[in-house]
């Protein structure tokens, strides 16, 4: 860190916004006090625990905010860009940082200590509220990108790997989808390689999105859009097999807290050589997004995707009562919405991954049914030793459907969550075996038999976090619907009254009716915990279908759960929530 007070003046901290109306003298007494400090790219200003003795604001630059996220590694939560101030909640509640703050790319930093601010406030009052306005702002953004905050990357680095493709031609692209939503954007290639950081801060003030373009070579361009950009795009080409390594050595921000994804792009006809996950091991990118040549739908994705217009879909776990998730999604696609992400927990999962791999509606309910509804995947009962059933009818099921396709390869990106009784937390899967993801997420404790991946053992998702809303957040930086089937009661009382001993309940129902234990245990599983609360609270969007009346393994209610999943989609559609949250979006 560079210490340059004397460079500073008034002048300076009235081009920080919110301290544009404060009293000159004011300013000019405060300017006295202050330490200006530059911070490169890679470096920590703080982390978590930290005393917040000063306020900052940045004067240049682009900071990141990181936060242990629900797997307990660190997570990027969003952007800090020149102006606004930095640890402002820590510094007015007089408590520790709750978050690691480093530098993106090279930035200057304005330090207010304490005494300074409180003079400030005293001649500036009004100066107090702007910052608790700014304070509401930015905890709506950190679950929203669409209110404008600082969640939202706006610089992105298009990085062809190969010669053959044109990464300026996939740019104007880029840019025509981004003006049909109503989104500023500006190209810029290598003529721009010698202008200042100052001009690059002045396009990020001047448009929504900055496309910035490169082949992947070692040249000075190349660095600097690796050091510049927020995201870095990888331009790959699905008939292609990646370089070892794909990138030249560098320690950017951008590659070092791997804010990396890949576009594979798919030409017609053309047989893929390489599967997702070999470019994402490559690239150490976090996710895959697919584009096939001449597809608006797949543009019009990733324009959303960059703007902070994407719609995430999360789907709770729920047994038979899932079903009513696909009357959401069938009202969602009646009202022209489309999905941008995907996830889910359990039964949810199951149905996530159809609606990524690209089912439509009749493909959806026609492959549900066949799988759930015509006959019970749950019945080959067993004495149990870890589970009533051996799991092998769900097995088969689980390869028909969905094969040995990788998550990676999925046309919508998508998530999954299961139990990691091993380490006491929750997984999530957004890589490898799609099937073995889904037989996870979906093993009730004692129901089904558990999966053990990696030496590890894993159980239904809803044991950890039945609706991973949080998990999705971290996804994408749009718009979250969350639509949760768990949250009524879903017990039959009278099974639990002076219950009946097996034989006698065996005589009465068959072998083929699972006894109300299987009922118990589902229900121990999805139960509320504190984490899905919260998870309610965070969701854009929350979609409550009414099924009190369905049992959760009362697997012949398909139509009764799904007429009830699209009654209260169409009412929510009907309320305008997602034209008042994203009013820029056609759709």
């Amino acid at each position: 860190m560079a210490d340059a007070n004397s460079m500073l003046d008034a002048s300076d901290l009235a081009k920080i916004s919110i301290l544009a109306d404060a009293p000159k003298g004011a300013l000019k007494a405060a300017a006295k006090q202050v330490q200006w400090f530059s911070l490169p790219g890679g470096m920590a200003l703080f982390h978590p625990g930290d005393h917040a003795d000063s306020i900052f604001f940045m004067r240049s630059g682009v900071l990141g905010v990181f936060r242990p996220g629900p797997d307990g590694n660190p997570q990027f939560i969003g952007h800090i860009r020149s102006g606004e101030p930095i640890g402002e909640m820590a510094f007015l509640g007089g408590a520790t940082h709750s978050s690691s703050i480093y530098a993106m790319r090279d930035s200057e930093i304005i330090s207010l200590p304490r005494a300074t601010f409180d003079m400030l406030i005293k001649r500036h009052p009004a100066l107090m509220r702007s910052l608790a306005q700014l304070m509401v702002m930015r905890n709506r953004s950190n679950r929203r990108a669409t209110s404008g905050g600082r969640s939202e990357p706006k610089v992105f680095a298009l990085l062809a790997t190969s010669p053959t493709i044109n990464c300026l031609h996939i740019a104007k692209e880029l840019s025509e989808a981004l003006k049909t939503l109503g989104r500023t954007s500006v190209i810029v290639g290598p003529e721009a390689e010698d202008s200042p950081s100052e001009w690059f801060d002045a396009l990020e003030h001047k448009h929504d999105v900055v496309l910035l373009y490169s082949p992947v070579q070692d040249t000075h361009w190349f660095r600097l859009c690796l050091r510049q950009a927020d995201r870095l795009w990888i331009l790959a080409r699905a008939d292609a097999r990646p370089s070892e390594p794909l990138l030249p050595p560098d320690r950017s921000p951008a590659r070092v807290f791997r804010l990396v994804d890949v576009i594979l792009l798919h030409n017609q006809g053309e047989r893929a050589v390489s599967d997702g996950c070999d470019w994402k091991r490559a690239a150490n990118a976090e996710r895959i997004l697919h584009w096939q040549n001449g597809s608006k739908s797949d543009a019009a994705r990733i324009a959303r995707t960059a703007s902070g217009r994407s719609v995430g879909l999360v789907l709770s776990g729920g047994g038979a009562r899932a079903y009513a998730h696909i009357g959401a999604i069938r009202a969602l696609h009646e009202a022209g919405i489309a999905i941008d992400f995907v996830g889910g927990t359990s039964m949810g999962a199951i149905i996530a991954a159809g609606l990524s791999l690209g089912w439509d509606d009749d493909e959806m309910e026609q492959n549900i049914c066949q799988a759930f509804v015509h006959s019970n995947p749950l019945d080959d009962y067993n004495l149990p030793v870890i589970a009533l059933t051996k799991g092998l009818k769900v097995n088969r099921r689980l390869k028909q459907f969905f094969g040995d396709t990788q998550i990676e390869n999925m046309k919508v990106p998508f998530f999954c969550v299961s139990g990691n009784l091993t380490t006491g937390a929750a997984a999530i899967h957004r890589s490898g075996s799609l099937r073995t993801a889904l037989r996870a997420s979906i093993a009730l404790p004692g129901i089904l038999p558990p999966v053990v991946m990696d030496g590890e053992v894993h159980v239904d998702g809803a044991v950890a976090n039945n609706f991973p809303v949080d998990v999705m957040e971290l996804f994408h930086r749009g718009l979250t619907i969350g639509v949760d089937v768990a949250r009524q009661r879903g017990l039959n009382t009278s099974d639990f009254v002076d219950p009946p001993g097996f034989f006698r309940w065996a005589l009465k129902h068959g072998l083929h009716e699972a006894p109300p234990i299987a009922s118990l245990l589902m229900r121990s599983a999805t139960v509320t915990h504190g984490n899905t609360d919260a998870s309610r609270q965070n969701a854009d969007v929350l979609v409550l279908p009414d099924i009190s009346g369905i049992e959760l393994r009362d697997w012949s209610a398909y139509e009764t759960a799904a007429e009830a999943g699209y009654r209260e989609m169409v009412k929510v559609l009907q309320d305008g929530a997602l034209e008042r949250l994203l009013p820029s979006r056609p759709f």
